[in-house]
């Protein structure tokens, strides 16, 4: 479990000359009863990892869409606790590696230890806390470590490249380049910098480079991971889910591998 599971599923996948696709789903969207149902769909479909998104009242990163769904969960009264929970109910039926995208708020509030502990007890592989700098993480740290739980970095287009060497090496499981100056949300179109960028990050980087916030169609997927090992996918699968076209996200994640 944990992060050997992480790194061992993803360097599988590679071996197998796949690019890596990692959706990202908002829990509680729809209510919880939905969580197993599209984590085990997504798993079928042929996704790395699954990132779970933990709702929050003040989500720094969200763009529109991943606001609206954390907003739908909250309307659904999801908690930390009740993610846990459910994620716990059904680990038994899963494979594919769990990530959690949650903001550190709601980790401290519900206390590291304990929050670490119930991540062992619901089969989370790895964590994304995206406003939580390289400087304060020492907050978390041991506390993952000691439990083999994976904390994943996020590199930035205005990082520096020493602080890329630094995220790249302090990073477990993959090192997630974002990919626009802002929030995630759908984009058309990539600035011509975003390729020189991802291979300098995939240079400078000891485990899998995955590209996103943005990432829409399979075309972006694969010429983005073209560049680096894959795609984290957000705010279009969200959206689909919302819209009952499970049928179009099979299509856009098996496409993209």
């Amino acid at each position: 479990m944990g992060k050997e599971k992480l790194d061992n599923y993803l360097n599988q996948l590679q071996s197998e000359n796949k690019n890596l696709f990692v959706p990202y789903i908002m829990a509680g969207d729809g209510g919880l009863d939905n969580l197993e149902e599209r984590i085990l769909f997504l798993q079928e479909c042929g996704a790395a990892a699954i990132e779970v998104g933990i709702p929050f009242s003040d989500p720094v990163a969200d763009g529109p869409t991943i606001q609206n769904a954390g907003k739908r969960s909250l309307d659904h009264a999801t908690t930390l606790t009740a993610v846990l929970d459910k994620l716990a109910s059904f680990k038994e039926k899963r494979i594919v590696p769990i990530i959690v995208m949650a903001y550190i708020n709601p980790i401290y509030k519900y206390g590291v230890e304990s929050f670490a502990d119930s991540c062992v007890q619901a089969g989370i592989d790895g964590l994304i806390i995206p406003d939580l700098p390289l400087e304060e993480e020492a907050m978390v740290t041991d506390a993952l470590q000691h439990r083999a739980i994976a904390l994943i970095r996020l590199a930035a287009l205005t990082s520096s490249s020493e602080r890329i060497e630094t995220l790249a090496h302090r990073s477990e499981g993959f090192l997630y380049a974002v990919t626009v100056t802002g929030t995630t949300g759908v984009r058309s179109s990539y600035e011509s910098k975003v390729k020189t960028y991802l291979q300098q990050v995939k240079q400078q980087s000891p485990v899998p480079v995955l590209a996103g916030f943005g990432v829409s169609t399979n075309e972006q997927a694969k010429e983005l991971g073209s560049y680096c090992d894959g795609v984290v996918v957000g705010s279009k699968i969200v959206d689909l889910f919302h819209e009952g076209k499970t049928e179009q996200i099979k299509q856009l994640i098996q496409a993209s591998i």
